[in-house]
C-alpha cells in the first residue's frame, strides 16, 4: 500500500476509535429510552426496576409496563419517595407487588408545612394512567409524621385503576381514635389521598385494606373526583379486649381515653375511662371528604359509586364535604360511628348499610338542607352498643328507609330527629328537624326531640 494512502486509513481508523469511545462515554448520560429500551407490539416500554420506573414517572407522553415481580422500595431522595411528574402518561405494573419500608417515612424527619407529609407515590402531572400496583408496608416501625399516605394525587385527569394496597405502620396501633386522631404520640398511615389542584380524578376498582390507623380513601380540596367499583375493609376490636391487656399502651395510659363521654362512635367515662360493652374501629373513615384542602380551596361535588366499605370508624362520609355528592348502589356495613355521614345537598340512591355497632345513616348537622336518601337497611341484629337506625338534623330533607326483612332491624331501634344522639354528639347548638320529609318501612320508631318550649 502506498504511504499516503496507508496514512490516510489509519488516521480514518483513529478517528473512528475517538468516536466510538465518545460515545460510550456520554452513553449514561443519554435517556434510558434511547440506552436498550425495548418496546412490547403495544407500543409499551417495558422494565424490570424500581430506578427505571423512577426514571420514566418523570417523562411525558409515555407508555411503561413494569415486570411482574416484587420489587423492595428502600431508598428514597425526598418525602415523596417516587414522583410522577410527567403529563399523559400510562404506567401498566399489574404484576408488580411494592414492598414500601417503613423507615423511609421517618427518613427525613418531621417536615413542616400543609405538604409536609410522607408519601409513596406522589401523582402530580395532569393525565397520568397508573394501574395494576399492589403495596404492602413493610416494617414494624412507625412514621414521624401523622399524616403519612401511600398515594398522593393532586395532577388533574389522572385514573388510578386496579390498585391493591395493604396498609400497616401506624401507632399506637389497635386503638382505633380512643388516644386522638392526629398529633401527640398519633402515627397514622393513610391509604389514597385526592388533593387541591386535582380535578376529575378517578379511582376505579381501588381496594384498600386498613391494617393502619388513618383514612382509606379521602378527598380534600378537589373537583370532580369519581370513586367507583372500589372496596375498603378494615378491622374491628371490642373494648373488652383491651381491658384484659396485661400491658402496651393503653394499659400505661390506665385505660383512659384521650376525651371524655364520646370517641367517634365510642362511648367512654366521664373521666375518659374506657368502658366494656362497646366496639372500636382500627382505623378511620372509609371514604371521607374534607371541606377543604386547609388552605382556602373547597372541595368540589364527589361521586362515589358501586363501593363497598366494611368495619371502618365511618363507611362513606361526604358529610362535611361543602358540594352536593351523589353515592350510588354503595354499601356500608359494620362500621362504628356511622354508615353514611350526609350533609347539605347529599343524595343517596340504592345504597345499603347495617346498624350493628352504629347508625346506618347520620345526618348531624343542624344547618344542612335538602339531602335525598333512599337507604335499604341490612342486617342489623346481633351488634353492640347502639339502638340507632338513623339520625336526622337539618332541614327539608327527604329520607326513605327500607328493610327486605323486618326482622332484620331490632324492635329496640329508633330513628331520632333533632337529637345529639350517636354522631351529633358533637354538634353545637339547638338541633333543629324542620320539613322532613321521613318514609319510614321499618319496624324503628321514629322519635323526635321535644322543643325547648315544651
Amino acid at each position: 500500500m502506498h504511504p499516503t494512502a496507508h496514512h490516510r486509513l489509519g488516521s480514518r481508523l483513529r478517528h473512528r476509535r475517538r468516536l466510538a469511545l465518545l460515545l460510550l462515554s456520554l452513553l449514561p448520560l443519554l435517556p434510558r429510552a434511547v440506552a436498550g429500551e425495548t418496546k412490547a407490539p403495544d407500543g409499551f416500554i417495558e422494565i424490570a426496576s424500581l430506578e427505571e420506573l423512577i426514571t420514566y414517572a418523570g417523562r411525558d407522553d409515555v407508555k411503561v409496563r413494569m415486570r411482574p415481580g416484587r420489587y423492595r422500595l428502600e431508598h428514597a431522595d425526598t418525602h415523596r419517595f417516587i414522583r410522577f411528574t410527567g403529563a399523559r402518561s400510562h404506567f401498566d405494573l399489574t404484576g408488580v407487588v411494592l414492598e414500601i419500608d417503613n423507615r423511609l417515612f421517618r427518613k427525613f424527619g418531621v417536615i413542616k408545612g400543609p405538604d409536609g407529609f410522607y408519601c409513596a407515590l406522589d401523582l402530580i402531572g395532569d393525565g397520568i394512567v397508573l394501574e395494576g400496583l399492589n403495596t404492602r408496608n413493610v416494617g414494624d416501625i412507625p412514621g414521624i409524621g401523622s399524616r403519612n399516605k401511600i398515594i398522593n394525587i393532586t395532577g388533574s385527569d389522572v385514573t388510578l385503576r386496579d390498585v391493591d394496597i395493604t396498609t400497616s405502620g401506624s401507632s399506637p396501633w389497635g386503638y382505633g381514635s380512643l388516644f386522638g386522631i392526629s398529633g401527640g404520640d398519633v402515627r397514622k398511615m393513610n391509604g389514597i389521598r385526592v388533593g387541591w389542584p386535582a380535578r376529575n380524578v378517578r379511582l376505579t376498582r381501588c381496594r384498600v385494606h386498613m391494617r393502619a390507623m388513618g383514612h382509606a380513601n379521602f378527598i380534600q380540596g378537589a373537583e370532580g373526583t369519581v370513586v367507583e367499583d372500589c372496596h375498603i375493609d378494615g378491622l374491628l376490636r371490642p373494648t373488652a379486649e383491651i381491658l384484659a391487656e396485661t400491658s402496651g399502651y393503653a394499659f400505661d395510659h390506665g385505660f383512659r381515653a384521650k376525651n371524655t363521654d364520646y370517641v367517634e362512635g365510642v362511648h367512654v367515662g366521664p373521666g375518659g375511662e374506657i368502658l366494656p360493652g362497646e366496639m372500636i374501629a382500627l382505623s378511620e373513615d372509609g371514604i371521607r371528604l374534607y371541606r377543604s384542602d386547609g388552605r382556602g380551596h373547597p372541595t368540589g361535588a364527589t361521586t362515589i359509586r358501586h363501593c363497598t366499605v366494611r368495619r371502618m370508624r365511618r363507611g362513606v362520609g361526604t358529610g362535611l364535604g361543602p358540594g352536593a355528592d351523589v353515592v350510588i348502589d354503595t354499601e356500608a356495613t359494620e362500621c362504628v360511628a356511622a354508615g353514611f355521614n350526609i350533609g347539605s345537598g347529599d343524595r343517596l340512591e340504592n345504597c345499603r348499610a347495617d346498624a350493628r355497632y352504629a347508625e346506618a345513616l347520620s345526618c348531624p348537622y343542624h344547618r344542612s338542607s335538602g339531602a335525598v336518601v333512599d337507604l335499604h337497611i341490612l342486617d342489623s341484629r346481633h351488634g353492640l352498643a347502639n339502638t340507632l337506625l338513623a339520625t336526622i338534623n337539618g332541614r327539608d330533607h327527604e329520607i326513605r328507609l327500607q328493610t327486605d326483612q323486618s326482622e332484620w332491624v331490632p324492635a329496640d331501634f329508633t330513628i331520632e330527629l333533632a337529637t345529639r344522639s350517636g354522631y351529633a354528639f358533637y354538634q353545637d347548638g339547638r338541633p333543629i328537624a324542620e320539613r322532613i320529609t321521613l318514609r319510614n318501612d321499618t319496624p324503628a320508631l321514629i322519635r323526635v326531640a321535644p322543643s325547648p318550649e315544651s
